[in-house]
């Protein structure tokens, strides 16, 4: 039974490594990007599933400190990761709105998510485990910004687009993160170490602020010309 969800999950993960590039590079809402989105989301939720069930057998059955370890932290990054990959399919689904939304997912992964992050936290303080610390900090920072973006009024007519983007990639990143993890034995790394589980992170959220400032500008009014002429 594990042994067949590890297969799968592995399978999802691969799917999503193999279309994740595609939507960047393609015309954005054109159906080769769509396509390779719903690919790219249908592998991390593949993922996602599977590692929760995965992280779960390994804290109850693997009675080595490092295994709890493990299965404490696959189950956080599993939540982290369904959280982006919700919120990039459901903001496109309510890109309408102009009012706050509290509906019960929306809001409670996010609540999910944050929580999580707190309770790693501790366990990393209490096992003086600094990735678990450290990751925390990401899962505060993406659960805080999902709630907020639920809970307040849209503030720009593109609104939709930036979360969508930003979610995204934030998904991609966790795609890269768990090759990387998973490849680290080949690069004489153990598998807490700080650098494939933080490079991608370190990069991509740069990458994202960067993409979303461009994205701002080409969808910026134009500005009023109140110049002397109407003063």
């Amino acid at each position: 039974m594990l042994t067949s969800l590890l297969y799968l999950h592995i399978a999802g993960g691969t799917a999503a490594l193999l279309s994740m590039l595609i939507p960047l590079a393609t015309k954005k809402g054109g159906r080769i990007h769509r396509r390779a989105g719903w690919v790219f989301v249908s592998g991390m939720t593949i993922v996602s599933i599977t590692a929760f069930v995965l992280a779960g057998a390994r804290w109850l059955t693997d009675p080595r400190p490092q295994g709890r370890d493990a299965g404490a932290f696959l189950f956080f990054v599993a939540i982290l990761t369904a959280s982006g990959v919700s919120a990039g399919i459901r903001v496109l689904r309510l890109k309408t709105r102009t009012a706050t939304h509290r509906h019960p997912w929306d809001v409670g992964l996010p609540l999910l998510l944050t929580a999580s992050s707190a309770a790693i936290a501790l366990y990393g303080l209490m096992t003086g485990n600094t990735l678990f610390t450290a990751f925390s900090l990401i899962g505060f920072f993406s659960g805080g910004s999902r709630l907020a973006y639920w809970l307040r009024p849209p503030s720009h007519p593109m609104h939709w687009w930036f979360e969508h983007m930003g979610a995204m990639l934030a998904s991609c990143i966790a795609a890269t993160t768990a090759f990387l993890v998973v490849n680290t034995p080949r690069l004489g790394l153990g598998t807490f170490s700080l650098l494939p589980w933080l490079a991608p992170t370190i990069i991509g959220v740069p990458a994202i602020a960067i993409w979303t400032a461009y994205y701002r500008r080409k969808f910026a009014p134009p500005a009023r010309r109140n110049d002397w002429r109407t003063a």
